[in-house]
Formats: structure tokens, sequence, C-alpha cells
């Protein structure tokens, strides 16, 4: 065993190695017993500094200078860059009239800044670059995974396209057969005819050679020509084959129908992540969205959804009652509207409280602590949507009395603050009409608008102006005419948006670019749209009166 230390770890004398310490020499930073202590000061007490055991690395050392190296630097000079001066220093004429300061100050600030320095490196930033460090490995690893997952949903984009065109050259073919067939059946009809007279003038040429070997006068004299109906040739009968013109393949064209590859430039730009904010992860979207839960809420028609937290899910159709459920399905609270009239819309402000539109009495009624009031009314407009925004604006989109216009308007509390109507050329934005006009706010303040009629999402900024239009993405198999009804956005302001006809959402990029479908979870005819905290949708299926959260 090492006679410098035991089971407990005592400390021992660095001289002689066997007893224990006692003191401690502050200065060569030696641990000394007491007999000890004596040979180590022998070359002179004034070099050493013994201090019990316990109070060692509390002597500071100070600096000395080669002018005088028998006293020590205790200060240093203000006016001469903080270089360190001793008293004879501060005694010169070179310094007289400079200031200083004492270097135990300026010591017990820097050990202070390097206590916490230290910490921050323990606690926060070496932590975080290990975080980052695995993060990437992650990725690494991941990257070839990734990768071959994305080249095999191209694939399967391909074979869905040769099948696609195998099904078109099919249906070509039988066109084709088609009018084969039926020029086969015109044109034999026409030769059974030519051969029916081809006989008929074999059985004159027959008979009139009889008649001229005879002398018989009663068989010449009852002869009558058939030469002159024989002379009535038929028309002419020709089919044309059909042509088949094949179009020009335009390789642009074919590309941007085939797809899109939307490649997201990586983030290496300087304090990616930071220490005194919370980190927001870029969240992945699954290869495959999985409906999570499904909750039958008994609604006739059902059209809107939303939720402060998953606990508490409001649901309204086409009845006037708005019920609230958890994510068991479990009833939690019914609310009758005041009007008796179903609500066109609902929603839920930053205070937790429900929100409802009723465009039959032009008013957005708050319901608190049980109790409706009403909150906003309008004159020569029904308000049909609503969004309770990030900043707790409402914005609101309204259609006139007389069906012809419509806008979105910004309620700051009950107070109108902005209007939305027309373009930069003064256009209008929207459809004039009275239909559904589904509103939310992105977390780049953009106002995207669900236009059902106009097939199409228009989005504009948060001054109004508009900056795209989506109209659909070309499918083989989304055949249906795009009508977005409901419209929501996510954690990383994506726009996702309820295609009624073809059963399925479409997500797009903040810039409008389409991503990807849902279409895998039995949708049928989605409306109602909403995006909960942590990316859950929630969707309203109309007819079955069905909300489904779907992980994406």
């Amino acid at each position: 065993m090492d006679p410098r230390s035991s089971a407990q770890d005592v400390h021992r004398c660095d001289l002689c190695e066997t007893a224990i310490v006692h003191s401690y020499c502050d200065i060569c930073h030696v641990n000394l017993c007491v007999p000890c202590i004596g040979k180590h000061i022998s070359d002179g007490y004034e070099k050493h500094k013994i201090v019990p055991f316990q109070e060692r690395r509390s002597t500071l050392i100070y600096p000395k200078l080669r002018t005088h190296p028998h006293k020590t630097c205790e200060s240093q000079c203000m006016d001469c860059d903080n270089i360190f001066v001793c008293s004879s220093c501060m005694a010169s004429e070179q310094h007289g009239r400079h200031k200083f300061k004492e270097i135990t100050e300026v010591y017990k600030t820097k050990k202070e800044v390097i206590k916490m320095d230290t910490e921050e490196l323990v606690n926060k930033i070496s932590p975080t670059y290990k975080k980052i460090s695995l993060d990437l490995e992650n990725q690494l690893a991941n990257l070839d995974g990734g990768y071959e997952k994305l080249t095999t949903t191209m694939s399967k984009q391909g074979e869905q396209w040769h099948r696609e065109i195998d099904i078109v050259i099919n249906k070509m073919k039988t066109e084709i057969s088609k009018i084969k067939v039926k020029h086969r059946d015109i044109l034999q009809k026409y030769l059974d005819k030519i051969k029916q007279i081809q006989s008929l003038i074999k059985q004159t040429l027959q008979a009139l050679k009889e008649i001229e070997k005879s002398t018989e006068v009663s068989s010449t004299i009852e002869y009558s020509s058939k030469i002159t109906e024989l002379r009535k040739f038929p028309p002419k009968v020709q089919v044309f084959l059909p042509t088949f013109i094949p179009k020009p393949i335009d390789r642009k064209e074919l590309y941007r129908m085939f797809g899109q590859i939307i490649s997201l430039s990586p983030d290496t730009g300087e304090n990616v992540m930071s220490l005194n904010q919370p980190n927001i992860s870029v969240r992945e979207s699954l290869d495959e969205p999985e409906l999570v839960v499904t909750i039958q809420t008994g609604h006739k028609n059902l059209i809107s959804v939303t939720c402060l937290n998953e606990n508490r899910i409001w649901t309204s159709g086409e009845t006037n009652d708005i019920k609230c459920f958890n994510t068991q399905g479990s009833l939690l609270q019914t609310i009758k509207t005041k009007s008796g009239y179903f609500p066109n819309d609902i929603a839920v402000d930053s205070d937790g409280d429900l929100l409802y539109s009723d465009c039959e009495t032009k008013t957005v009624n708050k319901v608190k602590n049980g109790q409706i009031e009403e909150f906003i009314r309008l004159k020569g407009w029904k308000p049909v949507n609503l969004c309770v925004t990030s900043t707790g604006d409402l914005l609101i989109t309204m259609y006139s009395d007389d069906f012809s216009q419509s806008k979105v308007v910004r309620y700051s509390g009950s107070a109108e603050k902005q209007t939305i109507q027309f373009d930069e050329e003064g256009k209008p934005l929207y459809s004039g009409n009275s239909a559904i006009k589904y509103i939310t706010e992105n977390r780049t303040h953009d106002i995207c608008v669900a236009d059902c009629k106009a097939g199409a999402v228009v989005v504009v900024n948060q001054d109004g102006e508009l900056r795209w239009r989506y109209t659909g993405h070309p499918s083989v198999t989304k055949t249906k005419p795009f009508e977005p009804f409901g419209i929501t956005t996510d954690s990383q302001s994506r726009i996702l948006t309820a295609d009624w006809d073809n059963h399925c959402i479409h997500i797009l990029d903040q810039n409008g670019q389409f991503l990807r479908y849902i279409d895998n979870c039995d949708l049928e005819h989605p409306w109602g749209l909403f995006v909960d905290n942590n990316d859950n949708l929630y969707v309203c299926e109309y007819y079955k009166g069905y909300v489904k959260k779907i992980k994406y």
C-alpha cells in the first residue's frame, strides 16, 4: 500500500511522506508535518510562509519588479496602463501624482469573474456544446437513412407516374380499338353491298349471253335493260385512320409536376443557441402522419375546433351547442348560443375565454365564467371566422349585408384597429360572398385566409400587403378542384389547410411552397383545423362529427 495514503486518503507530509500533514507552505505549495517545518525553512524564513493546513492557499503571492527585487507590488498604476508598482515606484518621480489601486481588490474581482466563468463553463457552456456535438453526431448517423427515405419517396412517386401513364396509354389504345371496330363495320357493310351488286352483274351477263344465243322472239322482246341502274356507281368509301400527335416533352414542366425538392440551407450562423433563451428545436415531419385518437362529438355537421390545451377541446357544428371534450373523448361542458343559432366559428382568447361568432345577430360573443356577453356588434357586416393572434388581437373575416364584399378586420379588445380588403392595385383580396373564410396568423405574423370559393389560400403580411396566393398542387390522384376550408399554422410556420373534396390536408411552407399531403388517416370531408402548442393537428370531419387528432 502507498504509505502516503490510506482508505480515508489522509494527507501526508510531502517531505517525509509518512507523517500526517500539519502545516502548509503557502509560497512553495508543500504539505508539511511539524518536524519537517524547520527543515523546509532552513534556507531562509523570509522565503516561506507557513500556515495551518486548513488555511492553505490563503496567502497572496505578489509580483516583484527587477528594479526593486526586495519589494512586492501591491498596487497598479491607473495612469500607466495598470502596470504593477511597489511602494518605491509609487514614491518615485515617474509616478508622481498618478492614481493607484490596490491589487487585492482587483484580485478579488477577478476571482469572482473566474468563479462565475467556471460555473458557466461547467453548468451551461460545456453541456451546451456537448448537446450540440451529440445533435450533430445524431444528424450524421441519420443522414443516410433520411436521404434513403427521400429517394424511396421519389421512387414511389415515379412508380405512381408509371402506373398513371400506363392507364393513359391503355385508355388511348382502347379508344383506338373502338374506332377500328367502327371503321371495320363501315367497310364491311359497303363491301357486302358491292358484292351483292357484283353478283347481280354476273347474273345479268349470264342472262344476256343466253338471250344472244337464243332465237326466241318473246325472251328478247321481254328483256329489260339494267344498265342505267348499274351505271349509278356507289360513292367511294374510304376510312381515315386517327392520328396520334405526341406532345413534345417539356422537361422543365415535367420536373415541376413530378414534385419539388425543398432544400433548407443549413443554419451555420453565429449564436445558433443562446444560453439565455429557450431552445426551440426544428421538429422533423413524420414519414407517415399518425392518427392518435378520434373523438365522436355528436355534432350535426361539425365545422370548428379549437383548444387552449389538450384537456379542453372546444367544438361546434351546425347546431346551437358548443361542446368541450378532453382527449379521451369525455364531454366536459356544453354551452348553448344566446341567439339559438349555430356559431359560425369559435376561438379561445389569451385569457382562456371562449369566443364565438354569430352572423345572424352580427355579433361576436364571449363566454366568461359560464356567462355569455356580447363582445363586438357589427353594422352592415356579418362576422364569420375568428382568429386570436399572438399579441391578443382578434382577427375576423366578414361579409357585407348585400354579399358583395368580404374583408378582414383586426380588433384590439372591442376596438377596430385595422381593415384588410384590397391589394395595392385596389382589387379585392377576397371573393365577395357569404362563404366561409377561415383565418389564422402565422409565427411570421402573416395573416392567412382560406377563401374556398376563390379556390385559394390568400396570405398578406401584418400590414395587409399581399404576399402570395396558393391555388393547389398538381396531382394525378387529387382530381377535384381545390377548395380550402379550415386553415391553421404550426410552430415551424408551416400552413395547413383542409381540401374538402379531395379528402386531405395540404401542408405549405411560410412562402406558399407545397410540402406534402396528409391523406392517409381516412379523412372524409375535412373542415375546421387547429394545431396545438405541441404541433398536434385536430381535424373536423363534417358529416361524421369526428375530431381526429393527428401527429404529422
